[in-house]
């Protein structure tokens, strides 16, 4: 049985390891101790909102989104920040589940909906987010400041 649960700092351990992971498919060093860190901040200042993935011996994946604010719109906006499952258990469902948390959410809070943006590579987040409603938005540019 799969079942999404709201992440508390309880469950900061497992969350930990599969943000790890998830860090390291984007080409980041590993580092345990900085993502329990970066975590537990978020999940105690309300920074995100977490979803887990639970079976019943394990942890499958996570997702986390950020609120964020349109004003066009003039609606709360999340950001599907980051959405990782573990590699055996790919294939089974489990990110359309977690997307569909977000969404969830997203009607919760009476936002006006979610963005997301993934790599041009992420094959499989590309086929992902078209067939669970995403539109690839071709009328904007996506510019970003580094320091």
């Amino acid at each position: 049985m799969k079942e999404i649960i709201s992440a508390t700092i309880a469950e900061l351990e497992p969350l930990a390891e599969m943000f790890d992971l998830y860090r390291q498919f984007y080409r980041q060093q590993s580092d345990i101790s900085g993502a329990q860190k970066f975590l537990a901040e978020r999940i105690s200042n309300n920074d995100s909102v977490i979803f887990l993935a639970k079976q019943p011996s394990d942890y499958t994946g996570f997702v986390q989104c950020y609120p964020l604010f349109s004003s066009v719109g003039m609606k709360k906006l999340w950001l599907l920040n980051d959405l990782f499952v573990k590699s055996d258990y790919r294939g089974k469902g489990i990110s359309k589940l977690l997307i569909d948390r977000c969404k969830q959410l997203a009607k919760d809070t009476g936002a006006k909906g979610l963005m997301l943006e993934t790599e041009k590579s992420n094959t499989i987040g590309n086929q992902l987010y078209p067939k669970e409603g995403f539109v690839l938005n071709e009328g904007s540019n996506f510019y970003e400041w580094r320091r």
